[in-house]
Parts: C-alpha cells; structure tokens; sequence
C-alpha cells in the first residue's frame, strides 16, 4: 500500500511540474471533455484525457516490464 501512495504522489508531482507542457499539448480540453457550466455549477468530466493519460501509463508499464 505504502509503493502505491508514494507512486501516487510521485505521479502527481511530475504532473505538476509538467503542467505548462500539458497545457502547450491542449490535454484537459480535447475532445470528448465534457464540461456543463451553469449560474452556480460546474462539472467538468476529462473523459479523453483520462483515456489518453490511462492508455499512456498502460504503455510505460508494460515497456518496463519488458
């Protein structure tokens, strides 16, 4: 429990510090992104961006393991 929290945290640094990189690439606001803005609400679902971040992991995994 304790490698998948450090990995965790590990994942969300490097994000952070790559943010205005991702940014330059447009992940967050592809499309299939959904995002519903009312008066009071907003609910934002990164639905392609997850997939595309999922799909990406999904890869270095197995090119580690190999």
């Amino acid at each position: 429990m304790s490698k998948f929290l450090t990995l965790i945290i590990v994942f969300l640094i490097v994000t952070g510090l790559f943010r205005p990189i991702l940014r330059k690439l447009r992940l967050g606001r592809l499309p299939g992104d959904i995002l519903i803005q009312r008066q009071d609400f907003r609910l934002y679902l990164p639905l392609t961006s997850s997939l595309l971040v999922g799909v990406a992991l999904l890869f270095l995994v197995w090119l580690f393991r190999h």
